[in-house]
């Protein structure tokens, strides 16, 4: 998944807003974070290398440490004293540990397979990124707009009020992520496009992945906090 993990962060804020919504995010999408990190580590390699080459379907990557069962433990352990160090809350330590195993769950249904530890163990997912990769992104599409509709439906029980124009601005995200999604699917830009080859220094498939990541991040944390609330 890209876009629906960010949702359960936005629930999560909802729950405890004395931690930052900052926090839920990375938490939320940590596996992906570390797996960009590994990658400029050699740890994880992706390929294909090029952006416009690549597709969710042709996307190779072994991410033995960033999303294979065993290292989630230490993730799972890592961003729980984070939270109860920062917030002074064990309960927010908690949740953010919850967000972080969300993410596996998640990508257990739609995303790429993942292992015990290592690809030789077993497997640990449905794949559906490789072998049905429509079917993967219409359950995450699902998935976000009942994570949204729960979202916004407390906020309403809570009388927070939202603009018209700040609810879009949320949603628009999430559609922009499935719409991303959908354009790469199958077919590559470059096949899109015809885009000839050639190499200006931007184009390398994680870098512009990581800028789409952190945009998407600082992207929600500037406008999900901003909201009127209705005196009762």
């Amino acid at each position: 998944m890209l876009a629906g993990h960010y949702a359960t962060a936005l629930i999560a804020y909802q729950k405890y807003p004395k931690a930052s919504l900052l926090y839920f995010l990375i938490a939320s999408q940590l596996q992906d974070l570390l797996w960009f990190v590994f990658h400029f580590m050699g740890l994880e390699k992706t390929g294909p290398s090029d952006v416009f080459d690549a597709t969710l379907s042709n996307m190779v990557v072994n991410m033995l440490y960033s999303h294979d069962l065993i290292p989630l433990l230490a993730w799972l352990l890592i961003i729980f004293v984070l939270g109860k160090l920062l917030f002074k809350d064990s309960k927010i330590g908690l949740v953010g540990s919850a967000l972080v195993l969300g993410h596996f769950a998640l990508d257990f249904i739609s995303g790429h397979p993942h292992h015990i530890f290592g690809i030789d163990s077993q497997s640990v997912g449905l794949g559906l990124y490789a072998s049905n990769v429509f079917l993967a992104i219409g359950i995450e599409a699902i998935s976000i707009v009942l994570l949204l509709w729960y979202f916004f439906s407390q906020e309403k029980s809570n009388g927070i009020q939202r603009s018209q124009s700040n609810t879009l601005s949320i949603i628009g995200l999430f559609v922009f992520g499935i719409v991303f999604m959908l354009s790469i699917a199958t077919t590559s830009f470059r096949e899109l496009f015809n885009i000839p080859e050639f190499d200006l220094g931007f184009n390398t498939n994680v870098p512009t992945l990581v800028m789409t990541y952190l945009a998407m991040i600082f992207y929600l944390n500037h406008f999900v906090p901003k909201y009127k609330q209705t005196k009762n």
